[in-house]
């Protein structure tokens, strides 16, 4: 294909849809190139849930407080973002007469980042934020997207275990089915704009996989994308969570089948019934009858509250066994908490103040 349109602002990429897919893997090997950009996310999708609190961004005080709180999220990541610090006044003002959303907040920081860098490309690895690729495409025309699928047993598996998802197998596969069904959505409907690969081919070779998201984002393919102990943050980000632990070595293509030992076989045939569809259209062979019954409400409220349970004792083990990483998840999870108190103390004197005038 043509090679992206080039504006005076790095190129605006954002890798979809769910996270768990090797996004870490791919993301530390292209930042081995100087000419791409993509620090920790922000994850703004846990963010949006508190921005309607914040009442019309036409009033500017009330967008001021969002851009502050929004560099506040990123000064609250649990890895911080290299050489760079954000003026929020500085952010607000640039953003003054620009359309006015949490999007064109987090990616303004991303492109100052870039740019500070020196790089062409700037890529958010908030794979959710998916769901919200028709507001970022009205701000951003030139941007483009990564579509990473993976074997949904596998990805699920691996979400089971993760604290930043549900612990239940039925609520993870649906999130699986409602993420890749956006992406499937996006990539017919901008053909020119998605970049879909398979987690698994990259597993099988890397180097084809990367010339071609090097090709399709126009940056040049480096050998030293390959060498991942060469890298420093691939080092520093796997010491700080058992989540990134293998992200300092080469991916084992036999890991790709783990699934299989971690899943009981019920497991596996809810995660094939839910996805079939989509497993037939990426091309991932099933190993059950594919029949297990549609969950029913009644199920679906059992699967979260036992997830529920399970979260709690995550959190629990995750304070004795990793105090490192539990402090530095608690800073972004303690500041989000924070700042819908302050949001909803606001709202409610302001209501107060309204019945009394």
């Amino acid at each position: 294909m043509n090679q992206p349109h080039r504006t005076t602002r790095p190129l605006p990429l954002l890798m979809i849809p769910l996270r768990r897919c090797g996004s870490h893997a791919l993301r530390l090997r292209l930042n081995a190139s100087p000419q791409f950009h993509s620090p920790y996310p922000l994850h703004i999708v846990d963010f949006m849930p508190l921005v309607p609190l914040y009442g019309d961004l036409r009033n500017d005080n009330a967008y001021r407080q969002l851009v502050k709180d929004v560099v506040g999220l990123q000064q609250a990541s649990m890895v911080p973002w290299p050489g760079v610090h954000f003026d929020a006044e500085d952010v607000f003002q640039t953003l003054q007469g620009e359309p006015r959303s949490v999007h064109r907040i987090v990616w303004e920081l991303l492109l100052r980042s870039a740019e500070k860098h020196g790089a062409h490309v700037a890529m958010d690895k908030a794979l959710d934020s998916v769901h919200y690729a028709n507001e970022l495409m009205a701000l951003f025309p030139h941007m483009r997207f990564l579509n990473v699928v993976r074997d949904p047993r596998a990805q699920v598996a691996s979400m089971n275990r993760a604290i930043i998802h549900d612990f239940d197998t039925t609520l993870n596969a649906l999130a699986w089915v409602k993420a890749h069904t956006t992406g499937r959505a996006l990539a017919l409907r901008y053909p020119d704009r998605v970049l879909t690969i398979r987690y698994e081919d990259f597993l099988s070779d890397q180097e084809t996989t990367l010339r071609r998201i090097c090709h399709f984002i126009g940056i040049e393919f480096l050998p030293q994308m390959l060498d991942i102990e060469a890298s420093q943050e691939a080092q520093d980000l796997s010491r700080m969570s058992a989540l990134w632990e293998s992200n300092r070595f080469a991916p084992l293509p036999a890991n790709k089948d783990k699934f299989k030992t971690q899943l009981q076989p019920q497991e596996i045939e809810t995660i094939e019934s839910l996805a079939l569809e989509l497993m037939h259209h990426y091309g991932y062979e099933i190993m059950t009858k594919a029949q297990a019954p549609e969950p029913t409400p009644a199920v679906l409220a059992q699967c979260h509250q036992n997830s529920e349970k399970l979260r709690s004792e995550a959190w629990e083990q995750l304070l004795r066994n990793a105090p490192r990483d539990y402090a530095a998840r608690r800073v972004r999870a303690d500041y989000l908490a924070s700042v819908r108190q302050r949001l909803q103390n606001i709202s409610t004197t302001e209501t107060r103040a309204a019945a009394l005038s």
